[in-house]
């Protein structure tokens, strides 16, 4: 999935959150890879240390560091009781955005045809 950078930054956290929650403890590569897998090809990892450093300022994650036989130490991520009920409250607020999205947008158009030609 490409598209909307201002998109993606609005839901990242949300989405962060969510990996991590399933994961249960991730460091930062390592998301990047899991969310590139879930779609977002496009996904940096300058795009997502700048998510998971405001998340653990805000006290959403916490981080703890593990010794790496391959090089430097790694930090890991894992989320707190903060950052989970967080998570739930976006997930609601997501669910509730996307019903009016997909109310007033109406049916997905066919994209098998091609867009109708103006002169």
């Amino acid at each position: 999935m490409t598209g909307d950078t201002q998109l993606l930054k609005g839901v990242l956290p949300m989405l962060v959150l969510g990996s991590l929650r399933a994961r249960g403890e991730s460091y930062g590569y390592e998301l990047v890879t899991t969310l590139r897998e879930a779609g977002l090809e496009d996904l940096s990892t300058g795009t997502l240390y700048p998510v998971l450093a405001r998340l653990e300022r805000d006290g959403w994650v916490a981080s703890r560091l593990v010794a790496s036989s391959s090089g430097p130490a790694r930090k890991y991520y894992a989320p707190t009781d903060v950052g989970r009920a967080e998570l739930d409250r976006a997930h609601r607020a997501w669910g509730e955005l996307a019903a009016v999205v997909t109310d007033m947008l109406g049916p997905a158009p066919d994209r098998a045809e091609p867009a109708p030609h103006t002169t």
